[in-house]
């Protein structure tokens, strides 16, 4: 087992060469002999055929290469910002990261985004200016767009020689470099009192101790080396691999102590199993170990790989630090964590804006799809799928991309050709007061040996829905439940399906419900509750009577997604796309200006950023640049929309 593990992610804005660059580490390491190509489709990380065909990168995928006597698991993720709970999955597992930048474009939108995830994380970062050899290379340039857009905190590891020709270089500065030396200490000691307590009492610092702070700082996520180079002619690749090395830290195995990790990818084998791809934060697990899942589901382990000499092999075990391949949890879902979870943070994603329906061109179909949906709901629960009220399915999106790549992987992975109708905007649903409401057993209006009281209210933004128990336990039917804990957690589950679909079809959030009344019948008990001895069945009827009876009297205000948008666009285009943002009903936060370019910062409603994309290069002569991310919920002026299904009924087609 080697001394250390190191979890790398590459990151990049679409097109900016992260996946070129994973073969040309994994090439210098030796892993592999030939490179492959994106554009021919034989890279080691790109394994799907929608993705060799499209060119873009899918899913996360892992690879792994030696360094310095360390394992580096190399993970490749999506650049395209459809796909970012695909890269935000692969962040919660890392151990540091390269964030890929094109020295032609530049810093792009979605090169802020994961700048902004990674720096949300804590996650140690090494930025590569890649393809100096092009033409339009502006390293300089790119590197003081880096420095206002993604991090102010920055050194340069080196110079760039021919810069826009295949001549294209790399030189690292020396340690006996004077003048680096001084950039390098004055920048450290900004965030290092040690550091300057040495300058003043010997008039100068070691070599040593300056590597030591420039490591920690990196390590601390405080401070990002640039590196500069060409993926495709391997220019710098070296430098950086040295740099990864050097300042990345790592993770020491270390087999003792409860197994603790986090499943960040799923998918299905070639007999339709599942494989997990986990990151395990403490001890370790073996072949036959049983693995307590979320949500009481268990999973025992049927065979481990671990990825050496550029395929995956089979391993007895997988520990600490280290990424394994795993078969045999049947019930697996992508993000869960077992084990000690507070080795591993909780991680939340942006929800999908949008939704589709789809449905099978050909009707037999219909239940495959509904199959396939299920699969890929295991690989991306975000998808949701769920049924409406004519019997179709229903998907959440990021984007159209995502959708085209979704009717994809139906059509190639599991033989079904799908229509999508046109995306729209997926709302939600908040209470506007307190509603509360109780169904009692042997009433006229309760067919069914089950008492059952809920009041919902308010929550506050963005907290989704929260259940609480305030009823005593001894009014439970503890016979038919283990706790009151899993008492309380099936009649969640079956509230949280009525209230799936609001009084005006959307999905009811940012709610507390509190079970305030429960009882059960005996045939031994008081009048009141005497009768047929009460089954689950019972409290799965009432449930939903009874939460649908709360909602109707707390009333509900419909919310519309907003996102924050940034636009760096030519100052003379600013007052038309203010008027537009205006009429569109954004509203704005923030001007500023930056040479010949004025920077807007607005919250706009989600059903706009379609139209806005769509108008920008006209209104800024195509030099407007756009960013957007989500910023909550407010409520929907005038008529509240109405969700097609109307507000009962549904009910959730995939569970996971």
């Amino acid at each position: 087992m080697p001394a250390r593990t190191l979890n790398l992610g590459i990151l990049a804005h679409v097109d900016a060469g992260k996946t070129t660059l994973t073969e040309r580490l994994l090439h210098h390491a030796g892993v592999i002999r030939d490179l492959g190509s994106v554009d021919s489709g034989t890279t080691q990380t790109d394994t799907l055929a929608l993705e060799r065909r499209r060119g873009i990168t899918i899913r996360a995928a892992v690879v792994a290469f030696p360094l310095d006597g360390a394992t580096v698991n190399v993970i490749d993720t999506p650049g395209h910002p459809d796909f970012i709970a695909e890269v935000e999955r692969s962040l919660a597992v890392l151990d540091g990261a390269v964030l890929v930048v094109s020295a032609v474009e530049g810093v792009q939108p979605q090169t802020r985004v994961l700048m902004r995830a990674l720096r949300r994380l804590g996650v140690p970062t090494l930025v590569f200016v890649n393809k100096v050899d092009r033409s339009g290379a502006d390293p300089d340039r790119v590197l003081a767009a880096v420095a206002d857009r993604l991090a102010p905190r920055l050194v340069s590891m080196g110079t760039v020689t021919a810069a826009g020709s295949r001549a294209a270089g790399f030189t690292s500065y020396r340690p006996d470099d004077v003048a680096f030396r001084s950039r390098l200490l004055d920048l450290l000691a900004d965030d290092s009192d040690a550091l300057v307590a040495e300058y003043v009492h010997d008039g100068q610092v070691t070599e040593r101790h300056l590597n030591d702070e420039l490591a920690a700082q990196v390590a601390a996520a405080r401070l990002h080396p640039v590196f500069f180079g060409s993926a495709a002619t391997g220019a710098g690749v070296p430098e950086l691999m040295d740099g990864i090395g050097r300042l990345l830290p790592g993770t020491a195995p270390d087999g003792t102590g409860p197994a603790s990790g986090r499943v960040f990818k799923v998918e299905r084998g070639e007999a339709g199993d599942k494989v997990a791809y986990l990151r395990m934060f403490a001890g370790s697990v073996g072949v036959r170990q049983r693995l307590d899942l979320p949500d009481g589901r268990l999973g025992k382990v049927a065979g481990i790989q671990l990825f050496e000499s550029g395929r995956w092999v089979r391993a007895g075990s997988v520990g600490a630090g280290q990424i394994g391949r795993v078969t045999g949890l049947a019930a697996v879902r992508v993000g869960d964590v077992f084990g000690d979870r507070s080795a591993a943070d909780d991680h939340h994603f942006a929800p999908p804006t949008l939704e589709a329906a789809v449905t099978a061109v050909r009707p037999e179909q219909g239940p495959a799809l509904r199959a396939a949906l299920a699969a890929l709901a295991d690989q991306d629960p975000l998808i949701d799928a769920r049924s409406d009220e004519a019997g179709g399915v229903v998907v959440s999106l990021y984007g159209r991309v995502q959708q085209e790549v979704l009717a994809a992987t139906l059509a190639e992975e599991y033989g079904v050709e799908a229509a999508f109708a046109d995306a729209s905007v997926l709302h939600v649903e908040r209470p506007r007061g307190r509603g509360e409401a109780v169904v009692r057993l042997n009433t006229d209006e309760n067919p069914y040996q089950a008492t059952i009281g809920l009041r919902i209210e308010p929550g506050r933004p963005g907290s989704g829905l929260r259940f609480v128990i305030a009823a005593p336990a001894r009014d439970m039917p503890l016979y038919l439940f283990r706790s009151a804990e899993a008492f309380g957690a099936a009649l969640e589950a079956h509230v949280r399906r009525e209230l799936a679909r609001g009084r005006h079809g959307w999905e009811v959030t940012d709610a507390v419900v509190t079970l305030v009344e429960v009882a059960y019948s005996t045939a031994d008990g008081p009048p009141s509750k005497r009768g047929p001895t009460s089954t689950s069945l019972d409290y799965r009827k009432v449930a939903p009577v009874v939460a649908r009876r709360a909602l109707d009297r707390a009333r509900t205000v419909v919310c519309e997604p907003v996102l924050r948008i940034r636009l760096e666009v030519p100052v003379e285009t600013t007052p038309a796309l203010q008027r537009l943002l205006g009429r569109w009903g954004a509203e704005q936060s923030d001007q500023s200006s930056s040479g010949s370019f004025a920077i807007l910062e607005a919250l706009l409603p989600a059903a706009r950023l379609h139209e806005l994309q769509r108008r920008l290069p006209d209104l800024t002569g195509g030099e407007g640049v756009l960013e957007s991310a989500f910023a909550g919920y407010q409520p929907v002026p005038g008529r509240p929309p109405q969700r097609a299904g109307g507000a009962a009924g549904s009910r959730t087609v995939v569970a996971g």
